[in-house]
C-alpha cells in the first residue's frame, strides 16, 4: 500500500497513477510495479451464517415467569447503571418469552 505524504491516506492506483483523496498524485514506476500485485479478482468471502430467534445459547435457570407462570427462563447479566453498582440480572421466558429484570 502506498501513502499520501500529504495526508497519510491510503492511495489507489487510477490510470498509471497513485491518487490519493486530498488530490496528489505519484506516478507508478517499474519499480513499484514489481513492489505490488493489482488484480480485478475478488477473492472468496467469509461465510455469514445467520440463525434466527430460535437459536438459545443463553443459560437457563429455574425461575417463575410473572406472565404464563412457566418456571424455566433464560437469564443474563448487563450493566446498567454505574460501574459502583452491582449488574442487572435479566430474565427471558422460554415459553412465552416474555423478559423481565430483577435489582439487587
Amino acid at each position: 500500500m502506498e501513502f499520501c505524504p500529504k495526508c497519510g491516506a491510503v492511495m489507489f492506483p487510477s490510470e498509471g497513477k497513485f491518487k490519493c483523496q486530498c488530490g496528489y498524485e505519484k506516478d507508478i514506476t517499474d519499480k513499484l510495479k514489481d513492489k505490488y500485485r493489482v488484480s480485478e479478482e475478488v477473492e472468496a468471502k467469509e461465510t455469514i451464517i445467520f440463525t434466527g430467534d430460535d437459536v438459545n445459547t443463553l443459560p437457563t435457570t429455574r425461575v417463575e415467569c410473572p406472565k404464563c407462570g412457566n418456571m424455566e427462563a433464560f437469564w443474563w447479566l448487563q450493566q446498567t447503571r454505574r460501574a459502583d453498582e452491582s449488574e442487572t440480572r435479566f430474565f427471558r421466558c422460554t415459553r412465552c418469552k416474555h423478559t423481565w429484570r430483577e435489582y439487587d
